[in-house]
């Protein structure tokens, strides 16, 4: 009986011990949000409060657990949480249940006691959240994307491209770009390709060297298929202005953008790849500001795996560039995926927030992935496999990043409830709260301005009233006259407008050599007529020599990480 004594009062300093560490741990001076409270020996101690620093969210993170663990849940808390911060937030609806942001949450008997177990202050509440659509896909304010602005790399693994088709296409976007031929929607792009493989491109087409008339007629399919999908509602104008997510409310909360997506299972790739698109337009836009007191935004991108399946390994590259330099832009970005393993090591590896639901150990690759899962956590006094395994809905494992930047001790925590309601908003309250968004006059009727396909198949201008016209560029700018040899100083200005946007800094020619960059093309100007013979080189010739000097790499920082190309954007922020 003493020995029996002895051993419940070790176990009980045991736990003792243990709640104080977590306590001592997720106890911070700065601005946190609520996750939860801790479970130490099956018991839940609301004392133990776990948190996340507002400071440490652009450090990203990554929510995952088996299927019908609360990762929803999960999103929702934390999609509040930041908001009441003032941190706007990006996350898809894939099941419609997000729109439950929109309604206060109903203070029902078995919520409440809940709550109050978990040591939660609850009331009711709705927040201002912004509804999307892609293009147009759903009830949401259309986001469109025009083919220039999406870039070769996301829209060859929308296709579905192999990497020589992908090198294939970023040939056929650097033709578009020095030939002056915008490409704004799927009808653009095959016009550019058709033109290629016609009699009057195969001039062009030979000066490109790596695209053969049977890689364009394989993208040419695939872009037929996609059209034949619906997606040409997708890429197109009015083209989205990723600034319009960095909003906050009229209360100073931050706004929650969902994003719609009633069509996933037809389209996985398109939506996964759109948010990385979202994420890379972001990135090339925002300024460097380090760390802040709080992030610009946090993105939860869903369904993970989907992004990383099959993907290139350009693509791959690319996303773990834009994952390891956007955090000192002031952007979170959150994975959500089942398994920590269907994110490949080099992204896992600066994911610095952990928040893991359950997983199912029923077969052996589920006990591999849970062995692999736990192996992944710093060492603590629970036992993680067990925990993974029995943790009920709404629990989760928890482990973040700490204002001086090091992992909190591990937390079995049983995680807040949603102030809102959980499930789907009442019929009208969506569609209405679309209706008054101010942002559908900028983005609710498409525009189909003067491009590439008009420019090819011959159409005036002035057939296409929604063009809206700029002024031509200066004749500094303009190609030399046809037969005449381009001059040394327009050699120099090129040359040093390449040097430029490849290196990302100031020229060190001379600044005699000095010119300034052409304003972006207004539509004005015809795509250049095919050569017809001789040996006189053309700018096209020359620009081609000079950018293939540069290497490859140069041409895809000129578009930015993913083949993307930097705009001019409507509004600050």
């Amino acid at each position: 009986m003493a020995m029996a004594s002895k051993d419940a009062a070790d176990a009980e300093t045991t736990s003792a011990d243990h709640i104080s560490l977590i306590t001592a741990g997720y106890t911070f001076e700065e601005p946190s949000i609520q996750l939860g409270a801790a479970v130490v020996g099956g018991t839940v101690h609301p004392e133990a409060a776990v948190r996340l620093p507002l400071a440490m969210m652009n450090r990203h993170g990554l929510v995952s657990g088996a299927t019908g663990t609360g990762k929803t849940i999960t999103l929702q808390v934390l999609a509040e949480q930041l908001s009441i911060g003032g941190v706007p937030v990006f996350l898809a609806d894939i099941k419609g249940d997000l729109t439950g942001l929109s309604t206060p949450g109903a203070g029902a008997e078995k919520l409440l006691k809940r709550t109050q177990s978990v040591g939660q202050s609850w009331s009711a509440a709705s927040f201002p959240v912004e509804y999307f659509s892609l293009g147009g896909d759903g009830v949401g304010v259309p986001i469109r994307a025009t083919i220039s602005d999406f870039g070769p790399l996301l829209l060859a693994r929308v296709l579905d491209l192999n990497e020589t088709q992908e090198s294939s296409l970023q040939l056929v976007f650097h033709y578009a770009d020095k030939a002056g031929l915008e490409l704004f929607n799927l009808a653009d792009l095959r016009a550019v390709i058709t033109f290629l493989v016609s009699d009057e491109g195969k001039d062009a087409l030979e000066q490109l060297g790596g695209l053969s008339k049977a890689t364009a007629g394989v993208i040419l399919r695939e872009l037929i298929t996609l059209e034949a999908q619906g997606m040409d509602r997708f890429f197109g104008e009015p083209e989205f202005d990723t600034g319009d997510l960095l909003r906050t409310g009229a209360d100073g909360r931050g706004i929650i953008n969902c994003l719609e997506l009633p069509t996933l299972q037809q389209k996985p790739q398109l939506f996964s790849t759109f948010l990385m698109w979202l994420v890379a337009d972001l990135f090339a836009d925002l300024p460097e500001v380090g760390d802040l007191d709080k992030p610009k935004l946090v993105f939860f991108l869903d369904e993970a795996h989907l992004l990383f399946n099959g993907a290139s390994k350009a693509f791959l590259q690319s996303i773990q560039t834009t994952v390891r330099l956007i955090r000192s832009k002031g952007v979170g970005i959150f994975f959500v995926t089942q398994t920590p393993r269907d994110v490949p090591a080099e992204v896992l590896g600066q994911l610095a927030n952990r928040v893991q639901h359950a997983l199912r150990a029923f077969t052996p690759d589920d006990a591999k992935a849970l062995k692999s899962t736990v192996s992944t956590f710093p060492i603590s006094p629970y036992d993680l496999e067990e925990v993974l395994t029995t943790a009920g809905i709404g629990e989760a494992v928890v482990t973040v990043m700490n204002e001086k930047g090091a992992p909190t001790p591990v937390a079995w925590t049983r995680m807040f409830s949603p102030q809102s309601t959980m499930g789907p908003s009442p019929a009208g309250v969506v569609e209405d709260i679309v209706k008054s968004s101010p942002l559908l006059a900028d983005y609710g009727t498409p525009i189909d301005s003067h491009s590439a396909f008009e420019k090819l198949s011959g159409q005036a201008e002035a057939e296409t009233p929604t063009t809206t016209t700029a002024a031509p560029p200066s004749t500094a700018d303009e190609p030399p006259a046809a037969g005449r040899l381009p001059t040394q100083a327009e050699i120099d200005a090129d040359a040093r407008r390449i040097e430029e946007e490849i290196l990302g800094r100031p020229s060190n020619r001379p600044p005699s050599a000095r010119r300034e960059q052409p304003a972006p093309d207004s539509g004005t100007n015809p795509p250049p007529a095919p050569r017809t013979g001789g040996n006189q080189p053309d700018r096209n010739e020359m620009m081609d020599f000079a950018l293939k000097a540069a290497g490859t790499i140069g041409v895809e920082l000129v578009r930015g990480l993913f083949g993307t190309q930097r705009r001019r954007r409507r509004r600050r922020w």
